[in-house]
């Protein structure tokens, strides 16, 4: 009899866990029984991304050794970000404009959910210049932004920890092996936690089914079916042409992908999938010292999946309030976006703050948030899943531009993309 792989497992635990959610939808004792187990797996996820993530930058960047290389790398792929992230954001304007999901919603029908929680954060960072968050990146503890998990933070360190172990020579061989034993032993730890996906997507369906049930999608049906519509376009057809340019496949990318895909969108987690996304991108030919940084950096600039849904959430709001936004207030928006929707990741709730944020700023009723907060998790699934495939395909883009990608003849790859 056949193995089934992973995505299989992973699949019918989604499988399951829609069911067992819609059977016992409204019932809070179910949730109380499936949460932990939904939430240990994710915290047994986030215990080994920052290990994996300081350990991987470091022995990449000692590798290297070349700050002028580096410094090459990091601006090309700040480039490639912010321009595939405005795509994103105009993608997301003009899908709100033709499809129009906001126009004739009958607020009565919605249910609203309260947004305190996230009122507060989404304040102090408005308050936050871009000078301001251009000066966080540099961390006074390197300790702290560890145990805060501030990415960008610690990207920096892990960066200029790297280029000290190089340049000391010889006396850093011993600090580089004991990086590179961690990375190893944590992508090892890796594929052990991976073998229980299937249960912990099985609990966080569960939950969210047994929540919200299958029923609250319905009067907000029209904004689900026009985000996913949207970025199901966004990712074969921007994200192809951008794939085909570095002649490579999107459809290969996410064959190859298949197992994170599945897991992300179930789990509504990029972190969940950041270790094994980083090593598929290396087995694939991406070498280590671009893969260990482009994709973790991607998670804190790259994000299109979450700008695009920004972009399009935004303009539904107005819609739905009756406010008919000017080609002017648009742009204003777009540009507002291009700001606001960098360097906050690792905030709770990153895409609702900035949302909150930004419809402050361009005078838009924050109110409208409370209506799609409670599907805003059926909404973070496809966001997630799409902001996996931007990285990915980045990690691919960066090494061929700097003409150093080598498909590599890994048996396992290969048949995952076949």
């Amino acid at each position: 009899m056949k193995k089934i792989s992973l995505a299989g497992q992973i699949f019918i635990g989604l499988l399951f866990g829609i069911i067992v959610g819609a059977i016992f939808y409204g019932n809070p004792e179910v949730a109380s029984y499936l949460q932990p187990i939904g939430d240990t797996f994710l915290r047994l996820i986030k215990m080994i991304v920052v290990p994996i993530v300081v350990a991987s930058i470091v022995v990449a960047v000692a590798g290297v050794g070349d700050i002028k290389q580096l410094g090459k790398i990091g601006g090309k792929t700040i480039l490639y970000f912010e321009i595939i992230t405005t795509i994103a954001i105009i993608v997301g304007i003009a899908s709100a404009n033709i499809f129009q999901p906001g126009a004739g919603v009958n607020m009565t029908d919605l249910e609203t959910t309260d947004i305190n929680s996230y009122v507060d954060t989404a304040e102090s960072e408005e308050s936050k210049t871009l000078v301001d968050k251009l000066v966080q990146i540099v961390p006074t503890n390197p300790i702290a932004a560890i145990a805060e998990g501030d990415m960008l933070a610690i990207i920096f360190f892990s960066l200029m920890f790297g280029l000290g172990v190089a340049a000391i020579g010889e006396k850093g061989k011993p600090v580089l092996a004991f990086f590179q034993g961690t990375a190893d032993a944590m992508f090892y730890i890796t594929n052990i936690i991976m073998k229980l996906a299937p249960f912990g997507v099985f609990a966080l369906i569960g939950v969210t089914v047994s929540k919200f049930g299958l029923s609250s999608l319905i009067p907000l049906g029209k904004l689900v079916l026009t985000v996913y519509g949207t970025m199901i376009f966004f990712v074969l057809a921007i994200l192809g042409i951008v794939a085909k340019m570095a002649g490579f496949s999107i459809f290969k990318l996410i064959k190859l992908l298949k197992d994170e895909l599945i897991l992300a969108f179930s789990t509504a987690s990029s972190e969940a999938v950041l270790p094994k996304i980083m090593e598929k991108m290396e087995k694939a030919g991406c070498p280590k010292h671009i893969t260990s940084f482009v994709i973790p950096t991607g998670y804190s600039f790259n994000l299109d999946g979450s700008t695009l849904y920004q972009a399009l959430a935004a303009i539904f709001i107005a819609q739905m309030f009756g406010i008919d936004m000017s080609i002017s207030e648009q742009i204003s928006l777009m540009l507002v976006l291009m700001v606001t929707s960098k360097g906050i990741a690792g905030v709770p709730g990153v895409s609702f703050v900035v949302l909150l944020a930004t419809l402050g700023t361009v005078g838009l009723p924050i109110e409208g948030l409370a209506f799609i907060a409670g599907i805003d998790r059926i909404l973070d699934m496809g966001r997630t899943a799409v902001n996996v495939v931007g990285n990915s395909l980045a990690a691919i883009v960066i090494s061929k531009w700097e003409g150093v990608f080598k498909p590599k003849q890994d048996k396992n790859v290969l048949e995952q993309a076949s």
